[in-house]
C-alpha cells in the first residue's frame, strides 16, 4: 500500500533549500557557462576565428545534455525503487564532480588534447547527474508538501534557479570591477565555478538526513527494470508524456534564450562587457520572484491557466521586443526585455513544475518526470544557444532568438491546453 496522500514529513526552510540546492546548482553552472562561453572556448578550444572557438565552446555545452535523457532513465527509477533521498544524493555529488572536472583542468595550451577530453568527461558525468536531479527533488517536495500548498512549495524549484543566477550575477560583477575583464577571461570564471562547488557538503549532509516520502513499499510497487518502466508510462501515460514534453521543451528554449543574452548582447548588439556581465542580475531579480507567484497562483486558480497565459504573451511579444532592443541597443533595454521575458517564463515554469508529476502515480513519478524533462531539456537546452548564435551569423538577422523564442512559445501554448487540470488531486489517485 503506497503511502497515503495525507502523511507529510516534516518540510522546513532547511529541508526545502537542501532538496532545491541541486536546481540551483544546475542553473548556477548554466548560467556561469553561457556568461562565459568566449573565455572557455577560447581555453579549450583555441581557434583563430572568435565565432569557431565560441561556437566549440558551446558545443561542448550542448554535450553534457546527451547524458541527460539517460540519467532521466536510470535515476529516475532508482528514485521510484529505493527512495527519493538515495537518488537526490547520488545526484548533488556527480554534479560536483562534473563542475570540478571543469574548474581545475589546465587549458589546451598547457596539457593539449587531454584538456578537451577531461572536460568532455566531466559534462557527461554532470549531464548524467542533471538528467536524473529534477524528478526525485520534485518528486519530493510535492509528496512532503501539504496538499494545498504543492504549487507554491514546489515553485521553489524554480526559484532556486533565480537565487542561483541572481548570485551569480552579482558575484560575476563584483570579481569582474575586482580584477578587470582581463583576469576574468584567464581564469575568474574558474573561481566563479569553484564558489558553486562551496555549498555541496552542506547540500549532501542536508540531504542525508531527510526523511524518506516515497513510502515503505515502493520499491515492490514500482516496476522493476528500466524497460519495465518506459514500458508502463509509453503504455498508460504517452499522451500526457507527448504534452509535456512539448511544454517544456518551450520553457527550456525560455532559459536558454535567458543565459544567452550576455553573448547576444556582446556578440551581436556589441555592447560592452560591463554591460553585459550585469544581465544574469536581471535574468535572477525576475527568476525569484514570479516562479514563487506562478505557483501562488497555480495554488488559487489553476495549474493549466498559469501554464497557459505567461507562455501565450511570450509568443505575443517576443519578435516586438527584440526589435526594439535590436533597433536601438542599451544598458535599460537589454534588462528590460531579460528581465520580461524571464519574468513570463518563471510564472509558466512554476505550474509546469507541480502539473506534470501530480500527474503521475507514485510508482512512476520520478521516473516520469526525469525522463520527460531529460530528453526535453536535453534536446533544446543543448542546441538552443548554438542555433540561435549560428543562425544570426549565417543570416546576419539579429531577431533570430526572438523568431525561435516565439515558434516554441506558441507550441507551448497548444501544448499545454491539453493538459490536465490537477489542482486538488491526490497524489495516489490511481494507484493500489
Amino acid at each position: 500500500m503506497a503511502l497515503p496522500d495525507t502523511t507529510h514529513p516534516r518540510l522546513d526552510g532547511k529541508a526545502v533549500a537542501a532538496v532545491v540546492l541541486g536546481n540551483a546548482l544546475e542553473f548556477y553552472d548554466f548560467t556561469v557557462y553561457a556568461f562565459f562561453a568566449v573565455p572557455i572556448g577560447e581555453a579549450f578550444f583555441p581557434a583563430k576565428d572568435p565565432t569557431s572557438s565560441l561556437l566549440a565552446s558551446l558545443a561542448l555545452f550542448g554535450i553534457g545534455y546527451v547524458m541527460r535523457p539517460l540519467g532521466g532513465i536510470v535515476i529516475g527509477a532508482l528514485a521510484d525503487r529505493a527512495g527519493r533521498k538515495p537518488a537526490m544524493v547520488l545526484t548533488i555529488a556527480l554534479m560536483a564532480l562534473g563542475m570540478l572536472l571543469l574548474a581545475v583542468t589546465p587549458g589546451t595550451a598547457t596539457l593539449g588534447w587531454p584538456a578537451q577530453a577531461i572536460v568532455i568527461a566531466g559534462r557527461l558525468i554532470q549531464g548524467l547527474a542533471l538528467g536524473g536531479e529534477v524528478g526525485p527533488s520534485t518528486a519530493y517536495l510535492l509528496e512532503a508538501a501539504p496538499p494545498p500548498r504543492r504549487g507554491f512549495i514546489a515553485s521553489w524549484q524554480i526559484a532556486s534557479q533565480g537565487c542561483a543566477a541572481l548570485f551569480a550575477g552579482l558575484v560575476a560583477s563584483a570579481l569582474s570591477l575586482a580584477v578587470g575583464e582581463g583576469a576574468m577571461g584567464q581564469w575568474g570564471w574558474r573561481v566563479m565555478v569553484l564558489l558553486g562547488l562551496a555549498v555541496v557538503p552542506v547540500g549532501l549532509v542536508i540531504r542525508r538526513h531527510l526523511p524518506e516520502t516515497a513510502g515503505p513499499a515502493e520499491g515492490a510497487a514500482a516496476p522493476g527494470s528500466t524497460t519495465a518502466v518506459l514500458r508502463l508510462l509509453l503504455r498508460d501515460h504517452g499522451r500526457l508524456l507527448g504534452l509535456t514534453f512539448v511544454v517544456i521543451a518551450a520553457s527550456t528554449v525560455s532559459n536558454a534564450i535567458g543565459t544567452n543574452m550576455p553573448v547576444y548582447a556582446r556578440s551581436t548588439l556589441g555592447l560592452t562587457e560591463t554591460v553585459s556581465t550585469a544581465v544574469p542580475i536581471a535574468l535572477g531579480l525576475a527568476s525569484v520572484a514570479f516562479p514563487l507567484l506562478g505557483g501562488w497562483l497555480a495554488d488559487r486558480v489553476g495549474r493549466r491557466p498559469v501554464m497557459v497565459w505567461p507562455r501565450a504573451l511570450i509568443a505575443l511579444l517576443a519578435v516586438p521586443a527584440f526589435f526594439w532592443l535590436a533597433r536601438a541597443p542599451s544598458a535599460a533595454a537589454l534588462y528590460a526585455v531579460t528581465f520580461l521575458m524571464s519574468a513570463l517564463s518563471s510564472i509558466n515554469a512554476a505550474a509546469i513544475i507541480v502539473a506534470i508529476p501530480e500527474s503521475l502515480p507514485r510508482s512512476v513519478r520520478s521516473a516520469g518526470l526525469s525522463i520527460v524533462y531529460a530528453l526535453a531539456v536535453s534536446i533544446f537546452g543543448g542546441s538552443t544557444n548554438y542555433l540561435v548564435n549560428k543562425l544570426v551569423a549565417v543570416s546576419g538577422d539579429r531577431l533570430m532568438p526572438a523568431y525561435y523564442l516565439a515558434a516554441f512559445s506558441v507550441l507551448g501554448t497548444l501544448a499545454a491546453l491539453g493538459m490536465p487540470e490537477t489542482r486538488g488531486r491526490r497524489l495516489d489517485d490511481g494507484e493500489a
